[in-house]
């Protein structure tokens, strides 16, 4: 491999610039999003070292890691620099991310408000393309026992089973169910079909003195509370 192949290696660059070092020796805190996605990627190209490319990168999505992780294989590859071997490894390494989210948000999540719900479920559908409808089971104590997925494609009552949400709830031992779905196109408003599916799946739990504690609408940075709103 020529010298000039290799000069934007990590191993080539001052001290002050090299994330690997800097990450060992200092700290995970103390390294920029980009120096992070740096080491991912190893390398950068003849022009630019890895945190330029990376920050360059992060500058097309206005630096917003949850705008980076819904960036497709190809789109990533238009970065000079970027192949597909470093493209999936970038989309990777944000997927596993969101997905620790989710899963230190089940451990430790008791519902206690709407916010508790969006925070669980933001992670799972809300930056997701098409919908898709959630049961979370809860115990008397209000922990989440576990979540479902009800269906996936667009919502109307026919897709949903009564009989399965209800057959699961008596299989966990849940005294309470919150529902919840996106809406890929961002807007809060609940439709004729969200209301009848709430109420539906409300009647039915009731006659097994199981509680339907709200219906949460989750987009990518907000939400709609059934219950908040006085809509149960």
């Amino acid at each position: 491999m020529s010298e000039k192949s290799t000069s934007f290696s990590i191993k080539n660059w001052s001290q002050d610039d090299q994330p690997r070092e800097k990450l060992l020796y200092k700290g995970k805190s103390v390294l920029s999003d980009a120096e992070l996605v740096a080491i991912l990627i190893g390398s950068g190209n003849r022009d630019e070292s890895a945190v330029a490319l990376c920050k360059r990168i992060l500058a097309s999505v206005d630096n917003n890691l949850s705008e980076l992780g819904k960036r497709t294989i190809k789109q990533l590859m238009e970065f000079k620099g970027i192949g597909e071997a470093k493209a999936i490894t970038i989309i990777a390494a944000l997927e596993l991310g969101r997905r620790r989210r989710g899963e230190e948000a089940l451990e430790k999540m008791k519902i206690t408000s709407s916010t508790a719900v969006f925070e669980l479920m933001q992670p799972v559908i809300g930056e997701l393309e098409h919908e898709e409808f959630w049961i979370i089971y809860l115990n008397n104590s209000n922990k989440v026992i576990q979540k479902n997925q009800l269906s996936k494609g667009g919502i109307t009552g026919t897709l949903v089973d009564v009989r399965l949400v209800l057959k699961s709830a008596l299989e966990v031992g849940a005294t309470g169910l919150i529902l919840s779905h996106n809406h890929p196109s961002g807007t809060l408003r609940p439709s004729e079909a969200d209301k009848q599916i709430t109420s539906k799946l409300k009647k039915a739990a009731e006659s097994l003195d199981i509680k339907v504690l709200d219906h949460v609408i989750v987009t990518e940075k907000a939400y709609f509370s059934f219950a908040d709103e006085s809509l149960l």
